[in-house]
């Protein structure tokens, strides 16, 4: 030791144990004694613990591997932490390099004023509070509260018992300040920290409580969590906890901080007078960002562990190996996404529940179906309850279930109106099923097409209550957004341009043609023929049934079930004209990764969302390799883009824009916030309403992304009784354009404005205007014929 270290540590024992009042000559050599008789207690304890005669001691291999089990982490493309997968102990490790210099400070200065000078115990604080029996400080260092934490198995509260753990303590401190160094230790002890509120470690607690990263902290963010480490479960900051203890305790952190030099006086002053300032973001299964994608990641992922075993033959654990997960998914566009869904979701249902009220329909929520298949509905959803299952369980009869479902009970729902979207009330369970019928529900996903990355995954309205998945598990009718298909598989195979005309006039497929059983005459959604010649491009925009009608009549449903095949749809479609109309079950995601192959050139990329999964030391066990296929040729694509590009040209997407938007203010002025949207850039894009209102899509592309968002109800009976706000325009649209929106307003996201791109080779014409002046010339030429 240097000889100003050693006069310093002189100085500081002789403060240490300077009594206030010197005390008579007999009694300081008893005083003496005291002291050099308690040096040799603690030295043969201190022996007799390492030598494990004071209980089990871990041995050199668990020091280096501390029990500590890692929660598996869900990261971003952009590298957030969506969430993770944990049973007890939701922990994420860091490093001690993205721990924020302040928080390192502030640890040091509350816990541990000497952890850079002492070798696991801190001598001087232990005579301290040994002589003065803890009242004028505690003497545990980080390195025995880590050895704690982790080794030390948990013993009566008998002080002979804290006593006997307290020198384990002290060897566990020793051996850890051998095996690693300073800045490990302190990792590892805030790694460790349990947090309360699912926030074990210093990361958790971070996400948490600031929905930030550890290095992202500010100093008095910092300060609030170092001072939790005193007690948690004291010092919770969440508003119905303890925020003015935490508070304080906050600042007692930051003046410890000044006084050991880590800050200014002006600084402290400043710092005591910002309030916690909480973004409460609880890391739990049901909470959180993208909650619908964990949970279908989750079924993924235990698929993936029940193939992939360990080298020794073992499986993963989920929730206990560390594993780290990296998604295609962008933190940013999917709180874009989610927000979107949240905005308008409101603004429907208040519409909804205002036109749906028992006075206006005794059968509400239900529309347009009779008592018996009223009850039906109910009945089945009776039986596909949770508490069905549950009692049927126990043993209970069936008349014993059904009577407990009209028996009152307490329970949180979910509201649109409450604070955090939920409320306490009385209801039956009945009462409950019919209560949630109610509810319009939405699904969207959004994907990088010529990558097959998913970028944002929105399920539903909110996993707590609504715990099925409407992008991967609910498959819908898919109405009009169907048609694309039609068209694409009639200019493929008989090279048809979106310049083509048809009549909008009646138009009959006779029974037996294409497996159809009785002659099917579609009507068109406003039940009235035009009789006017139309492009192909102009009849998709309207969305006109009569000339669908002819063009799958020409080209035959088979090579439609052929291409949506090719094209990712697994559901089985039956090859008969009336699916033109968009009659068959399609998920949301599958209707993204088909559209998608418009916007890539023809070519088909399956969706992807994880990219590649690492064990806890980043070794990688799992890398996505793409799976693609050439469907469409470039021309033929680029010719779909163009017919969609229409929709919002001409057509019911046509609100996206500023000209023409007013005329449709009427279906918006209750339900569309954000509304009119004013979008100047090419966007190809089809809407899509099935029989009855009952669902709702809009498909949107732009050159780099392609979304899809279906919006409906549970039930097809509960349901718009007017097309104005029933149709996908009205319920699906304004979500795709607020959630576009959003991402507009990020540039660094990269979302295109620019055109799609024209195939350098172009076989099919879709400058209509140059196909007619072409027309003309030729009808010109027939009547100079006639006359000759």
């Amino acid at each position: 030791m240097k000889k100003k270290q050693a006069v310093d540590f002189m100085a500081s024992l002789k403060e240490a144990f300077t009594p206030r009042k010197t005390p008579p000559p007999g009694v300081q050599r008893w005083l003496w004694r005291f002291f050099f008789g308690g040096l040799a207690l603690l030295a043969v304890l201190f022996t007799l613990a390492a030598y494990g005669l004071l209980g089990p001691m871990p041995g050199f291999e668990r020091l280096e591997n501390p029990n500590s089990n890692l929660a598996t982490e869900i990261i971003s493309a952009d590298g957030k932490t969506l969430g993770t997968f944990y049973l007890d102990e939701n922990r994420s490790p860091v490093r001690f390099e993205d721990l924020p210099q302040e928080m390192v400070d502030a640890l040091i200065a509350t816990e541990d004023s000497r952890f850079f000078t002492h070798s696991g115990i801190d001598a001087i604080g232990t005579l301290r509070a040994v002589v003065f029996l803890g009242t004028r400080g505690g003497a545990s260092t980080i390195t025995q509260q880590l050895s704690k934490l982790l080794f030390t198995e948990k013993v009566a509260r008998s002080k002979p018992g804290r006593i006997l753990q307290k020198f384990k303590e002290w060897v566990i401190a020793v051996r850890l300040e051998r095996q690693y160094t300073k800045e490990e230790i302190i990792a590892m002890y805030l790694n460790t920290y349990d947090f309360g509120n699912n926030a074990d470690g210093i990361r958790s607690a971070a996400l948490t409580y600031f929905g930030k990263e550890p290095k992202d902290l500010l100093v008095q963010e910092s300060a609030m969590l170092i001072g939790m480490l005193k007690n948690s479960s004291l010092y919770n900051p969440r508003p119905n906890r303890n925020p003015e203890g935490t508070l304080r305790r906050r600042n007692v952190v930051l003046d410890q901080m000044e006084k050991y030099g880590f800050l200014e006086d002006e600084e402290l002053d400043s710092l005591q007078q910002i309030p916690l300032n909480l973004n409460y973001n609880p890391q739990s299964h049901q909470s959180g960002l993208a909650t619908y994608f964990r949970m279908h990641l989750r079924d993924f992922l235990k698929d993936w562990i029940e193939k992939n075993p360990k080298e020794d033959g073992s499986k993963y654990n989920l929730y206990l190996d560390g594993l780290r997960v990296y998604t295609t998914i962008d933190s940013r566009m999917q709180e874009h996404a989610e927000e979107s869904v949240t905005e308008h979701l409101k603004n429907v249902q208040a519409t909804f529940n205002k036109q749906n009220t028992r006075e206006n329909n005794p059968k509400a929520p239900f529309l347009g179906v009779s008592d018996e298949e009223v009850n039906r509905i109910i009945q089945t959803a009776i039986r596909r309850s949770e508490r069905w299952f549950a009692m049927k369980a126990e043993g209970k009869s069936e008349s014993e279930i059904l009577a407990s479902f009209d028996q009152p009970k307490a329970m949180r729902v979910f509201d649109w109106r409450s604070p955090e979207y939920e409320r306490d009330t009385v209801m039956t369970p009945k009462d409950s099923i019919v209560y949630y019928k109610y509810f319009m529900r939405a699904a969207m996903m959004s994907m990088e097409p010529q990558t097959g990355h998913i970028k944002a995954w929105v399920g539903g309205i909110n996993y707590r209550h609504f715990q099925y998945d409407n992008v991967f598990q609910g498959s819908r009718q898919a109405g009009s957004v169907f048609k694309p298909f039609v068209y694409a598989a009639a200019i493929d195979q008989l090279r048809l341009s979106p310049c083509d005309q048809r009549p909008d006039t009646q138009y009959c497929i006779a029974p037996g043609k294409h497996n159809n059983i009785e002659a099917w005459c579609p009507r068109n959604a406003g039940e009235e023929f035009t009789g006017e010649m139309m492009t192909l491009r102009t009849a998709l925009a309207r969305s006109v049934n009569s000339i669908t009608a002819q063009v799958i009549d020409q080209v035959g449903p088979e090579p439609v079930v052929q291409l949506v095949k090719n094209l990712g749809i697994r559901n089985t479609i039956p090859p008969v004209p009336s699916i033109a109309l968009g009659t068959a079950d399609i998920n949301v995601m599958e209707m993204v990764g088909a559209y998608s192959a418009f916007a890539n050139k023809g070519v088909y990329v399956k969706p992807v969302a994880i990219t590649h999964i690492t064990d806890k030391n980043g070794r990688v066990l799992y890398q996505y390799t793409p799976e693609t296929r050439d469907v469409l040729s470039e021309d033929v694509a680029y010719a779909v883009v163009n017919l969609l590009e229409g929709v919002t040209q001409g057509g019911s997407g046509a609100r996206l824009r500023t000209e023409g938007a007013e005329a449709y203010r009427v279906d918006y002025q209750e339900m569309a916030t954000g509304y009119p949207w004013k979008f100047t850039n090419p966007i190809a894009g089809k809407t899509g309403t099935t029989q009855n209102q009952s669902d709702g899509w809009f498909m949107g592309m732009v050159p780099n992304l392609v979304t899809g968002v279906w919006v409906g109800a549970e039930d097809r009976a509960t349901h718009f009784q007017s097309i104005t706000y029933g149709q996908g325009a009205a319920m699906a649209l304004p979500i795709w354009a607020n959630y576009m929106r959003r991402n507009y307003n990020v540039p660094e996201l990269g979302v295109s404005t620019g055109a799609f791109r024209r195939p350098a080779e172009m076989s099919i014409e879709v400058d209509c205007r140059k196909q007619a002046a072409a027309e003309a010339v030729l009808v010109d030429e027939d009547d100079d014929l006639e006359e000759f």
